[in-house]
């Protein structure tokens, strides 16, 4: 394993997900500031994702013909420059192309450097090192509201602007230097045959994968969105009380990355998607029946644990996948475009079904559709090149 480059990838996205992370719990109330509506910051949030979901399978298969380096330097360079159009905005319209933007910068970022790691990453410890790379995304989204918190209230929001576009500035550098030519990458499998595309999204592994990743950000998008609401509205808590909530199920998962990734290169790793997938499904279940504050705790809790089992799990069989295929790059692109979909969609049907019956109706539904992907996810990855590494004999 080259720690060089991995600390270098480890360091970029902690630093580009910093900055997002400063900025964007910020943003709603900037562009009411500036007159936008519900929809219209439905809008401006949405931007970022669809632009990212169309975009990616693109670079992630160009990457793994082209190299990783240029995707994820130019792409960090791309996002620290359209981070200072926040600061020159003054309108709506501004504001939503330049989230469109981001979309497209983010997803030269993080797929393509999940798919530099599970390049160089020795056999038989994929988990352990997706897992330990993990840390750097949910520590950064962590951490960055917090301090773009302070940021706001002891200067202003445009001085988060700036921060964001100086750190992410910082990771383009960091990757620039340190990460070596494309020449000199270390990648696997360049000269096999290239499996088409197309053949690789009818894979039922990679369905698998692909169904629980938008299901789990489903889930989360959901959470995220209207636990705030409903912690006010049936609990009366507090803003820090509600922010605790929110700060735990992120936490809980980074803390739980490194463990479970190890885990995940000893046993069989679909056993851990159960596990994952479970505690989620309580998760939303114990949404639909709050009436007193420790429910919503136990939420946050199981939806924090569920994320921290499973995905570890589900990019380490992703990354056996992709050495086995020569496809890392347009896999890790796949796997991210599964989680804005569901990210995006989440909220959106959680709404409709809460407008069309309740609160506890819709996320009884959703508790019971992430029920389902999870038993068909255990069946469509019972391939045994993908349960535990080291298995197929096409990788050894």
């Amino acid at each position: 394993m080259d720690w060089k480059i991995f600390s270098t990838l480890f360091l970029s996205i902690f630093l580009s997900m910093l900055g997002q992370g400063i900025v964007v719990p910020l943003l709603p109330g900037y562009a009411h500031s500036l007159g936008a509506t519900g929809l219209t910051i439905g809008f401006i949030f949405g931007a970022f994702s669809i632009s990212r979901t169309i975009v990616l399978p693109y670079f992630g298969n160009l990457s793994d013909k082209k190299g990783r380096k240029p995707f994820i330097a130019l792409g960090l360079l791309f996002y620290s420059l359209v981070s200072v159009g926040y600061v020159i905005s003054g309108g709506i319209v501004a504001l939503v192309i330049i989230r469109f933007l981001q979309g497209i910068a983010s997803a030269m970022i993080l797929p393509v450097a999940q798919a530099y790691i599970g390049e160089i990453t020795p056999l038989n410890k994929e988990g352990s090192m997706m897992g330990l790379l993990n840390i750097s995304l949910y520590a950064g989204l962590s951490a960055g509201p917090l301090i773009g918190g302070i940021v706001n209230d002891l200067f202003s929001i445009e001085i988060s602007f700036i921060i964001m576009g100086i750190l992410c500035m910082m990771g383009f550098l960091v990757s620039l230097i340190f990460l070596p030519p494309v020449r000199n990458e270390q990648t696997r499998d360049h000269e096999k045959k290239k499996i088409p595309r197309r053949t690789l999204l009818k894979d039922k592994n990679i369905v698998g994968f692909f169904t629980f990743r938008v299901t789990h950000a489903l889930c989360i998008g959901a959470f995220w969105t209207f636990t705030p609401l409903l912690a006010h509205t049936e609990l009366n808590l507090s803003g820090l009380e509600i922010g605790t909530v929110i700060t735990m199920s992120v936490l809980v998962s980074a803390l739980l990355m490194a463990p479970m990734g190890i885990l995940a290169d000893t046993m069989n790793r679909r056993y851990l998607i159960v596990t994952g997938g479970t505690a989620i499904t309580i998760s939303m279940f114990f949404i639909s029946q709050l009436h007193c504050t420790w429910q919503l705790y136990a939420s946050a809790l199981l939806i924090g644990i569920g994320g921290g089992v499973s995905m570890p799990a589900i990019l380490a069989m992703s990354v056996t996948m992709g050495k086995d295929k020569s496809a890392m790059g347009f896999i890790m692109s796949i796997l991210t475009m599964g989680h804005s979909l569901g990210m995006l969609t989440g909220p959106v049907i959680t709404g409709l079904l809460m407008d069309l019956v309740d609160f506890h109706t819709a996320f009884l539904g959703i508790s019971i559709i992430m029920t389902v992907v999870t038993i068909s996810t255990f069946f469509l990855t019972a391939d045994k090149k993908v349960l535990i590494a080291g298995k197929s004999p096409d990788l050894q």
